[in-house]
């Protein structure tokens, strides 16, 4: 399973930038994978030593790939599960020879865009047409690409839909896709196989085959920011999904390992929100 996606320079709360993007957390969800596991990640050269610590922590595993900028965002958390964003700087844009060139050769590809620009439809086109299965993630439909504060919209073409085999949704991106309450009848018109809504600490919901099936969360974690945990959660999922688990034991071993991240976050006393 490959992980695709920008670096992100992430100030939370307050704070000196940190690593960001989905290869800053994903290596901790693939480092205890089975199978082939590989993230490749673009940012602007001169940012790139913001990310030894990724580097020195998940080694051969994360590839950082140069682009003509970074992404970057600003995160105020007023509780465990809200937070304020956003935008400082939008990233690099992948196209078919940006795949082309990292040429991953895993069947299963997890994308995970910072906005909705990151992947343009002709670029997971180029992956479904290499052969891939391509999981998304759905904060990609919902986040404009503008600077200054996050603005979530459903102004996604439906085309981004088209090449999926899984889709995971945040709860409030869920209700911004199904403009309304997310039910069987948004999974079907959204027409992609396999769709995950995340509700944090209170589970996961499995759209599958016409049926929708609830997954509580392993434990709750109290007073932690939660930066990452998605990425951590999806990774960790698409990988054992790739390995041959299905959906639900993907998602029971998904939501411990973030449970149990978080909760070594929550010792640590300059992570507390």
């Amino acid at each position: 399973m490959t992980v695709l996606g920008n670096l992100a320079i992430d100030v939370i709360n307050g704070a000196a930038p940190s690593p960001g993007g989905c290869a800053s957390f994903a290596g901790v969800a693939l480092q205890s994978a089975p199978g082939s596991t590989h993230i490749a990640a673009m940012g602007e050269r001169r940012h790139h030593e913001l990310f030894g610590p990724v580097l020195d922590r998940f080694g051969a595993l994360v590839r950082l790939l140069p682009a003509d900028r970074t992404s970057a965002f600003s995160l105020d958390y007023d509780d465990t599960d809200h937070r304020h964003m956003s935008v400082s700087a939008i990233g690099p844009v992948w196209r078919p020879g940006d795949i082309d060139a990292d040429d991953p050769r895993t069947t299963w590809i997890h994308l995970a865009p910072l906005l909705r620009t990151d992947f343009p439809a002709d670029t997971l086109a180029h992956l479904a047409a290499r052969g891939h299965r391509i999981a998304y993630d759905g904060q990609g439909l919902v986040r404009a690409d503008r600077v200054g504060p996050l603005v979530l919209d459903r102004d996604f073409s439906p085309e981004l839909l088209r090449h999926l085999s899984v889709l995971k949704l945040a709860e409030d991106e869920a209700v911004i896709v199904a403009d309304g309450a997310f039910d069987l009848a948004a999974a079907h018109r959204l027409g992609v196989p396999e769709i995950l809504v995340t509700y944090g600490s209170e589970g996961c919901d499995i759209y599958r085959d016409g049926s929708v099936t609830r997954v509580p969360a392993a434990w709750r974690v109290m007073d932690v920011q939660t930066t990452g945990a998605g990425d951590m959660f999806t990774a960790s999922y698409v990988a054992h999904r790739a390995a041959g688990a299905n959906p639900v034991r993907a998602v029971e071993i998904a939501s411990e390992l973030v449970a149990r991240e978080l909760q070594k976050r929550a010792q640590m006393p300059s992570t507390k929100a």
